[in-house]
């Protein structure tokens, strides 16, 4: 598949792209599989708090990662094997700039990485005129993480499988405060651990009819390892469940926690513990990245 050969509008011209957090409001591992991948049941939600990615069309053919993450190769970044596995996809001629204003904490489940490397291969596809379907863009993304798809697709969703096969949701779309104490968690760590719970039970269609998913019908499987091992989580969860629903989100380090208006999550933000990173945020069902896009092709 090759790229459009039409003139390039976008050339040249410095564009931002809203790269969003997601929480998972449940996480339940079924089974693991013999590949050794995970089967999942999850809920993911964005929330507006985003990372922004500024991506510069060029006529020369490089992908250049002008603001290099701290203790991360370029070449071993999302970002730029997004890029690259998008380039020799669809054989493009033209090379890009990119530059981020990196936000979302590292190592915190809020799926950082994963959405940076979706929303570099959907506003690629576009400023690149590859036209692939966004079907296609989530196979590619699939193969960069199992998180990449939801990104892609850009609208809240019941996960199965590795976390690609996804039924559009609508829970309510209430605040968050979101924290972090002072501890990043490998993801790779807690699902290779051994005392990692792999047999929780497949839910029914009609749970998913509730309105609450914070109830205890639903949990995050990762949570019970993660808080015997990282006492700053456990710690940090007791603390907050005594004054709202809270738990944490993909396999940590952050715990969200939710509130009918943000006036009540900015009041808790206030009274935290000395040493949590914090930030308020509203639950989204539609991604920041889908009005952009919808914006940009408008405007073409």
């Amino acid at each position: 598949m090759t790229c459009s050969s039409q003139p390039n509008s976008f050339l040249n011209k410095a564009i931002e792209f809203p790269s969003p957090a997601k929480i998972n409001l449940f996480l339940h591992i079924v089974g693991q599989r013999d590949d050794g991948y995970h089967n999942l049941e999850t809920l993911f939600q964005f929330i507006d708090h985003s990372d922004i990615l500024t991506l510069t069309v060029t006529e020369k053919a490089s992908i250049d990662l002008l603001t290099p993450l701290e203790g991360v190769n370029n070449d071993d970044n999302l970002i730029v094997k997004a890029a690259q596995l998008l380039k020799r996809k669809t054989k493009t001629p033209f090379g890009v700039k990119i530059s981020i204003n990196k936000i979302l904490p590292m190592g915190g489940g809020l799926g950082g990485g994963s959405s940076n490397a979706a929303t570099i291969l959907v506003a690629l596809n576009t400023l690149w005129q590859c036209r692939l379907s966004t079907s296609d863009l989530a196979i590619l993304g699939l193969s960069l993480g199992a998180d990449v798809p939801i990104f892609i697709y850009g609208f809240a969703a019941f996960a199965q499988g590795v976390g690609e096969r996804l039924t559009a949701m609508d829970p309510e779309e209430p605040w968050y405060l979101i924290t972090k104490p002072e501890c990043s968690i490998s993801t790779q760590q807690v699902f290779t651990a051994v005392d990692l719970p792999r047999n929780t039970k497949k839910l029914s269609p009609s749970a998913l009819d509730t309105t609450d998913f914070l109830n205890d019908n639903f949990h995050n499987d990762c949570q019970s390892l993660v808080i015997k091992h990282y006492p700053e989580v456990a710690k940090l969860l007791a603390w907050l469940v005594e004054y709202a629903p809270s738990r944490m989100t993909g396999t940590g380090a952050c715990v969200f926690t939710r509130f009918s208006s943000q006036k009540e999550a900015c009041s808790l933000q206030a009274k935290l513990p000395k040493g949590v990173s914090s930030f308020v945020a509203r639950g989204l069902n539609k991604s920041p990245l889908c009005s952009v896009m919808t914006r940009l092709s408008l405007n073409k």
